[in-house]
């Protein structure tokens, strides 16, 4: 079939190029190619019951279909050029801004116009968190909660659905440079179109890395992301969750001067498997409705690490991590604190005999034999940091869950249209490496649909 616009991957950044491109113009024919399912068949069938632990499902409907890794998520829409990627450095910050916002008002207008924005501007906590060696971030963040995400997802497919064709469960096997456009593969069939739009997530980072290297498009190697979820009571973290929701704190440690930072907070959250490439890692939800709350919350605790030449595969690096922690625990590890400092391996008595109720059935085991001594170090160090703004964090009885890795595609060589040196090629969302973010994926599909219909 002939198209005008193939979009690869319906998450964040797919969806929003694919409305974006209809509400400009209609008359335009396009495709969308998934390789995970609608989203009422995407289900998880980790069910704290008869399955209580990942089954490595191909593929994992937690980290595939339409609304991408992040239809699951906590559904934090984070408005800011602080953090969640570089996409300021190409389109400019007040650019970059605007089309996050532009992005919020979608997501209210489908579902969220009930669910609140936080933002840490003028917050008392930015000197706590100074005079304690910490930096908070700016932002303003809104919270969907992965049920309100799930209802703002579902109104945009309805509105999507007779506009643009989905082909699920439809994996693209090549991608080729023909004259005029290009043909994406899948099965023992091709389709073509004038452009072509990649939005594959960081699930998609091993595919998007043979697209570039069949197709000689220039990357750089970026970083990854190793840590773990910290799970305590919700109340030890209450007086910044209730008026910030989400604190982006950051730490520079003593013993390395590394960069540690909080990430996806969740207040009356869950802690959830997550699989990439078969690799089971760990994350965190939290819900909107009330009757869905925990009395914990949690929280992940990352450093991030760069590495120089000649060593270039830094995903590769924090997925053999993870697999030892797969390795010694069948899955996610889970330790105490306490256990941790102390030097000995968590077990299940000491765990139900501590004030934290675990929310994942994972493994009780020692993170100590799993992560870098140089990481963890850091950990312990910014664990001990938090506990002088939100006194508790420290506790024997606090939880860590390992590992918890966020991969970053390596990054493509884009023009300030996010446009490769193809004309017409374009690639976005996460699966750039530019992006990190549910925001930040999402304006760089309007973006670029703007770009297309001008």
């Amino acid at each position: 079939m002939k198209y005008d616009v193939i979009i690869v991957g319906a998450g964040p950044g797919g969806i929003f190029s694919a409305y974006e491109l209809v509400k400009r113009d209609p008359s335009l024919k396009i495709v969308v190619f998934e390789a995970g399912n609608p989203l009422e068949k995407r289900k998880c069938p980790i069910d704290g019951d008869k399955v209580k632990s990942c089954v490595k499902c191909k593929p994992c409907a937690i980290m595939n279909g339409f609304g991408g890794a992040g239809a699951f998520s906590d559904g934090k829409y984070n408005i800011t050029n602080d953090f969640g990627g570089t996409l300021h450095e190409y389109i400019g910050k007040d650019k970059a801004l605007e089309l996050m916002k532009y992005v919020d008002e979608i997501n209210v207008a489908y579902g969220g116009q009930d669910t609140h924005m936080f933002s840490t501007a003028g917050s008392e906590f930015k000197k706590l968190c100074m005079q304690n060696k910490l930096t908070l971030l700016d932002a303003s963040v809104r919270h969907l909660g992965t049920d309100i995400n799930y209802v703002v997802l579902e109104n945009m497919y309805n509105e999507l659905k007779d506009k643009v064709e989905f082909k699920f469960l439809t994996p693209v096997t090549k991608l080729e440079v023909i004259e005029p456009g290009y043909r994406a593969y899948y099965g023992d069939s091709f389709d073509e179109a004038d452009k072509c739009i990649i939005s594959v997530g960081r699930s998609g980072s091993k595919w998007m890395e043979t697209v570039c290297s069949d197709l000689n498009i220039p990357t750089m190697s970026n970083r990854v992301d190793i840590g773990v979820r910290v799970e305590l009571p919700a109340v030890i973290f209450s007086h910044l969750t209730d008026k910030l929701y989400e604190s982006k704190i950051v730490y520079r440690t003593e013993k390395f001067e590394d960069k540690v930072r909080t990430f996806c907070m969740n207040p009356n959250g869950i802690v959830v498997n997550e699989n990439t490439n078969g690799i089971v890692t760990v994350n965190g939800h939290s819900f909107e409705d009330p009757a869905k709350k925990t009395e914990n919350t949690n929280f992940a605790l990352l450093v991030s690490k760069h590495f120089s030449e000649p060593f270039k595969d830094s995903n590769g690096y924090g997925e053999s991590i993870a697999r030892l922690s797969n390795m010694l625990g069948g899955g996610v590890i889970v330790q105490r604190f306490g256990d941790l400092e102390r030097g000995r391996r968590s077990n299940w008595k000491r765990i139900e005999e501590g004030t934290v109720r675990p929310t994942l059935a994972a493994t009780p085991g020692d993170l100590s034999l799993v992560l870098p001594k140089r990481i963890l170090d850091g950990i312990i160090e910014m664990v001990h940091a938090l506990d002088k703004i939100a006194p508790g964090t420290a506790n024997d009885d606090t939880l860590l869950y390992g590992v918890e890795v966020k991969f970053y595609n390596m990054e493509v060589e884009l023009s300030e249209n996010l446009e490769t040196n193809y004309p017409g090629l374009y690639v976005i969302g996460d699966g750039s490496g530019v992006t990190h973010s549910l925001s930040h994926a999402s304006a760089s599909g309007v973006y670029v649909a703007r770009k297309i219909t001008e």
